[in-house]
């Protein structure tokens, strides 16, 4: 009797650490679809450059980054032990570049030239990238189910890309190319911070990779020659953006990861698309064809079949 009282104490506890990562994993994931709104408004309110707002958001979530790493004496000892590794300090800094401020600026840059729906979408073809790394690495053909989801995400981006009408390009080529370029900066982020993360903790490898990105994207853009003028509100809204919208999104994200499993977040994930097209319309009054938001719907499907 003790046995059984004591594994319906464990199944209790784990469906407790499920829920909460489930509620975790959507929180997050709306924070990463407002915040994509929001920075599309402050871009076109204050004449914000892409390149300025990645410097800020980066220099400043580092830090907030590696403060919850030195909460706990696990994150203490691995602050402590990662500079003694010039092995994993190097892979973090290629986390910073081929991940980080990549996924930044490709990011932001999309959405300069869409909107946050549109490059917030696009940004979800990065899985089909992740499906093809890991079909190679595991030498193996795609599943049925993954080819479908391939075939859906290349039927989506036709559409959003010309509105269902083959004689024109929907969006400025500009946005196209930086659309993709999220998907394969999304596809980074999903693979080259695993290996330094198991080892070094979630907030130790984050915080130092914002940290080395945006250092080395300040010294080679120098934002304090691109200072745009901001009031209050717009000092208020980019703090929100940096607490909430990045350090905020990330911290819950990873938390959703850790106790609801990669799989179910991956799907509860597709929140961020839904939430950033409903903030876009109804926010910024961007309207969107048929055809675009069958295609919309055609990549979230792609989501659900290949997570």
């Amino acid at each position: 009797m003790a046995e059984k009282s004591e594994l319906t104490e464990k199944d209790l506890d784990r469906r407790r650490r499920v829920r909460r990562g489930v509620v975790a994993t959507l929180v997050g994931g709306t924070f990463w679809g407002l915040n994509g709104t929001v920075s599309k408004w402050l871009m076109d309110a204050y004449a914000i450059d892409p390149l300025w707002l990645v410097c800020l958001r980066e220099l400043t979530a580092c830090w907030l980054f590696l403060a919850a790493a030195a909460v706990t004496a696990r994150g203490r000892e691995q602050l402590r032990g990662v500079w003694r590794s010039p092995r994993d300090l190097l892979a973090i800094l290629g986390v910073s570049l081929g991940a980080i401020l990549f996924s930044q600026v490709a990011y932001l840059e999309a959405i300069d030239w869409t909107n946050s729906a549109t490059a917030t979408i696009m940004q979800s073809l990065g899985m089909v990238l992740v499906l093809a790394f890991v079909c190679l690495k595991m030498r193996r053909r795609p599943r049925r189910r993954e080819a479908l989801g391939v075939v859906l995400a290349l039927a989506g981006t036709y559409l959003v890309a010309t509105g269902g009408n083959p004689g024109q390009l929907n969006l400025p080529p500009q946005g196209l190319v930086w659309g993709l370029a999220c998907a394969a900066a999304a596809a980074c982020l999903s693979i080259l911070p695993a290996a330094p993360m198991a080892r070094w903790g979630n907030f130790t490898v984050n915080g130092l990779a914002f940290l080395f990105s945006g250092i080395i994207l300040a010294a080679v853009y120098r934002p304090w020659e691109h200072m745009p003028a901001l009031d209050g509100v717009a000092v208020a809204v980019l703090a929100a953006c940096v607490v909430v919208g990045t350090f905020g999104a990330y911290a819950l994200y990873l938390q959703g990861v850790k106790d609801a499993g990669s799989m179910r977040a991956s799907l509860l994930g597709t929140i961020e698309p839904v939430t950033a097209t409903i903030a876009t319309v109804a926010w910024l009054g961007t309207s969107f064809s048929p055809a675009e938001i069958v295609g919309f719907g055609l990549i979230i499907g792609m989501v659900y079949l290949t997570a």
